[in-house]
């Protein structure tokens, strides 16, 4: 295993060099100790990827000093010798949290295979937690870049909201943020340790959903060749979050305020009934109280969500905010792209301010992202924005004199609708339903002239 290091400790001299000369053959690194009490005075904050360790030492007995290297380094993988083969000696030591238990004379070819087990597991589980903890971070108050009065009680509300059980439902525009908030909750609160469970209502086929949310057994319907696992399931005792709760149809509406009222559920073509601890937490760009008033959404559903509601503004609502967040995602982006120095004109920041920014947060990050790759030098300039919002600088609804700055800016009226088309799916995160929704047309219309001008969205 490549720089993997091992503690040897043994208080049998002879022991020790022949295990440090055959683990130097197998390609580790190796460290010796002839008491549990030289080992545990000289570990630092890295005590290697396993310790190797006899049972029966002077001094401080290995089950003692197993329990110690317990209390300092929890996850550390121990592989306990013994010259003893006692059952009841194995037994005690892998409750004390032994990895592993081997009699003397130890049978090396099996004790190859143990460490390599234990070090792959160890550094798997140092990834793992180090890719929690950027997650985590990512979602930590201090790192949700905030400056306006609005947002600062948005926090004050997730704070309250973090540590209970409560249902949420996060109300906002599309790119405001929604999801972020969510994890926040998750990722602040006691269930922090527990599964985070994402769908999105909009983006699945209704005739697919009932199985995302609540799983099938095999043979249910056509396709079913084995049991899937459904979010619910995944999510029990985290948090589920349902994104775009309002794409929802009645008939699942229904399932799911069982499953809110009862914490119960079943599995398409299944017999058992299950229970889920899943804390829900659901986001809607959507009225729902005006869906429930058209009875498109179930108004018992809807107070059954909004418990703590939470109200996201939009951007054009915390103008304040842009340079705050522009100077966020010009670090960020250009970190990532090489170009640590890189600042942005005055110009450039008074026209992205001037922007009404109908994507939110989102649209704006992507502006950042794309203008950061095509800037020259050390400054982002205007031309470096897209043509879409310099075109509209002066007319915030990019309308009439707006849309056409020049008589060589004027399009073909097919170009300008595909150009309207493929920018409202990116505004609206490809959510189909809702792109239909803001250009006044049906979804099968969307369709139809998606194929039309040959999208890809």
């Amino acid at each position: 295993m490549e720089n993997a290091l091992v503690s040897i400790v043994d208080d049998d001299h002879s022991l020790r060099r022949l295990l440090e000369f055959t683990l130097k053959a197998w390609g580790y690194a190796s460290q010796t100790y002839g008491n549990g009490e030289a080992l545990l005075q000289s570990l630092d904050d890295n005590p290697g990827d396993v310790v190797l360790m006899d049972h029966m030492m002077p001094g401080l007995s290995g089950l003692d000093t197993l329990k110690a290297l317990r209390e300092r380094f929890p996850d550390l993988p121990v592989i306990m010798l013994s010259a003893q083969g006692k059952i009841d000696v194995a037994v005690d030591l892998m409750r004390a949290g032994a990895t592993d238990y081997f009699t003397k004379p130890v049978d090396l070819k099996r004790l190859q295979f143990a460490l390599n087990n234990a070090i792959s597991m160890h550094r798997l589980k140092d990834r793992v937690r180090q890719l929690q903890d950027t997650l985590e971070s990512s979602v930590r108050f201090d790192n949700i870049v905030s400056s306006s009065g609005a947002m600062q009680h948005v926090l004050k509300l997730v704070d309250k909201a973090r540590n209970s059980d409560i249902n949420v439902l996060i109300e906002g525009e599309s790119g405001t943020g929604k999801e972020l908030i969510a994890r926040a909750i998750h990722f602040n609160g006691h269930r922090r340790e527990r599964p985070f469970v994402v769908i999105n209502c909009a983006a699945i086929p209704r005739e697919l959903l009932e199985s995302e949310l609540f799983g099938h057994e095999r043979g249910s319907f056509t396709g079913a060749v084995e049991r899937k696992i459904g979010k619910f399931e995944a999510a029990h005792t985290g948090t589920i979050f349902l994104d775009e709760i309002g794409e929802l149809d009645m008939t699942l509406q229904a399932k799911l305020l069982r499953v809110i009222q009862t914490k119960q559920f079943d599995r398409i073509g299944g017999l058992e009934t299950l229970t889920t601890d899943a804390r829900i937490v659901s986001a809607t760009n959507r009225d729902l109280l005006a869906m429930a008033g058209e009875r498109q959404f179930r108004e018992d559903l809807y107070y059954r969500l909004c418990t703590f509601p939470i109200k996201l503004p939009p951007l054009r609502d915390r103008p304040a905010e842009i340079p705050l967040l522009t100077e966020h995602f010009l670090s960020q982006f250009a970190r990532r792209e090489g170009k640590p120095g890189l600042t942005m004109l005055p110009e450039t920041l008074a026209m992205l301010q001037r922007h009404t920014w109908p994507g939110n947060v989102r649209e704006l990050q992507s502006v950042i992202e794309r203008s950061v790759l095509l800037a020259d030098g050390d400054t982002m300039r205007p031309e470096d924005l897209p043509q879409s919002l310099r075109i509209s600088e002066g007319n915030p609804s990019g309308m009439s004199s707006g849309l056409f700055a020049t008589k060589a800016d004027v399009l073909p009226l097919e170009k300008v609708k595909e150009m309207a088309i493929t920018r409202a799916i990116a505004l609206l995160d490809g959510n189909m339903t809702e792109t239909a929704r803001a250009l006044g047309i049906g979804r099968t219309t969307l369709y139809d002239l998606i194929k039309k001008y040959d999208i890809h969205p």
